[in-house]
């Protein structure tokens, strides 16, 4: 199976940037396509942003639209979303995920691979 793992995350101002990566070992990620939920305290795990196997297509939730960018370095294996102008309504663990499937990448149901998940803080 493929094992994603999430790096970047940790405590920023609001206003601030992070650049969040996820990779996984032994695997070639162009292969997949790839999205990111996030979950905040108390809430329910929500859809953030998804990316084609190509890097060619993107799409972003409403909340963050025109303040976050994916991106893929096949040179690196990984998938970056740049985050900037983060807000207290960021916050939360960002969970990296895969799917080998043709169905809506909004939904996490779609996944098949799932990574650890990474904390980030968002102060005021």
């Amino acid at each position: 199976q493929v094992q994603l793992v999430e790096s970047g995350g940790g405590l920023v101002q609001a206003g601030g940037s992070l650049r969040l990566s996820c990779t996984a070992s032994g695997r070639t990620l162009n292969n997949y396509r790839m999205g990111w939920f996030r979950q905040a305290p108390g809430k329910e795990r929500e859809f953030v942003v998804c990316i084609s196997r190509s890097g060619d297509n993107t799409y972003y939730s409403a909340s963050v639209k025109g303040r976050f960018t994916i991106s893929r370095d096949s040179a690196k294996n990984t998938v970056d979303p740049q985050m900037n102008s983060l807000k207290p309504d960021d916050t939360g663990v960002y969970y990296c995920a895969a799917t080998t499937g043709d169905l809506r990448l909004t939904s996490d149901g779609t996944y098949n691979y799932w990574g650890q998940g990474t904390q980030v803080t968002v102060s005021s």
